[in-house]
């Protein structure tokens, strides 16, 4: 557990309520693990190959949407390329995915929520599959109290290619937010948290307020039986089909021209 700078958050006096939020499509629009993988090949950490590989595996993510199997094969992926480099290597690729990618594909609708917990006295928490170094940089960035995301292992300063602990996903989710209430005096009761996918459901469960963002079809059906807010954000300047045309299209082509790329003599 981190807070936004990367330091251990030091607990609250009294107990308090929090939001957690989900990233991927309920904080910003796409696959921000795509995103940082792109960028890692622009700065050499893998070939082009594994960027096709990854490529693929988004646009399915994107198309069908979450399962353990699919986000556990692109984790298994993108840790094999991080092994050996150092934390500030991966620090310095991270920022710079937030620079040309993310920052532009946060939900306004979703950053003014943000922002409304915070300035109501709220601990506010990213929570992700991605890795904590993502998570940590947007909380950061969006001025959060800190992020719960996937811990890669590190060894004498560089990364092994390892997990340490479980992916944080599904029922790992509402785990690792039970586990922070304990230590920091959270009230899951008065605390909200914010998710686009039936794989959240574990995580929004936990507390007295889940809030269903740009659900899919599963998470649309509980939130309705439930009672529970449905919210939806897209940018201003496009419509919600237009983004999700938009996004499908730029992984797909991305995927093609790698693919095309790989199969030529010589190619990387």
């Amino acid at each position: 557990m981190t807070d936004a700078d990367g330091r251990r958050a030091d607990p609250p006096q009294r107990a308090t309520a929090a939001a957690f939020f989900d990233v991927d499509n309920t904080l910003l629009r796409g696959v921000s693990t795509f995103y940082l993988a792109r960028e890692m090949h622009e700065v050499g950490f893998f070939d082009r190959k594994d960027l096709a590989a990854i490529s693929r595996e988004a646009l399915r993510y994107a198309l069908r949407g979450e399962r353990n199997s699919r986000l556990a094969g692109i984790q298994e992926r993108a840790l094999g390329m991080v092994a050996g480099h150092t934390r500030a290597e991966l620090a310095a690729v991270c920022e710079s995915a937030y620079d040309h990618a993310l920052a532009h594909r946060i939900f306004p609708g979703a950053r003014a929520i943000v922002e409304s917990h915070l300035a109501s006295g709220n601990e506010v928490w990213l929570v992700t599959a991605s890795p904590i170094e993502v998570g940590s940089l947007l909380a950061k960035r969006l001025g959060a109290t800190g992020a719960l995301g996937t811990v890669a292992q590190v060894e004498g300063d560089r990364y092994t290619g390892r997990l340490e602990g479980s992916l944080m996903h599904g029922e790992t989710k509402a785990r690792a937010i039970r586990d922070l209430a304990d230590r920091r005096g959270l009230d899951l009761a008065t605390s909200s948290a914010y998710g686009d996918s039936a794989n959240d459901l574990p995580m929004l469960r936990t507390v007295g307020h889940p809030v269903a963002v740009n659900p899919d079809r599963r998470l649309r059906r509980v939130a309705q039986h439930e009672g529970w807010p449905i919210r939806r954000y897209t940018h201003e300047s496009k419509s919600s089909t237009a983004l999700r045309i938009s996004v499908l299209a730029a992984i797909a082509a991305t995927g093609i021209v790698l693919h095309r790329a790989t199969r030529r003599p010589g190619g990387a």
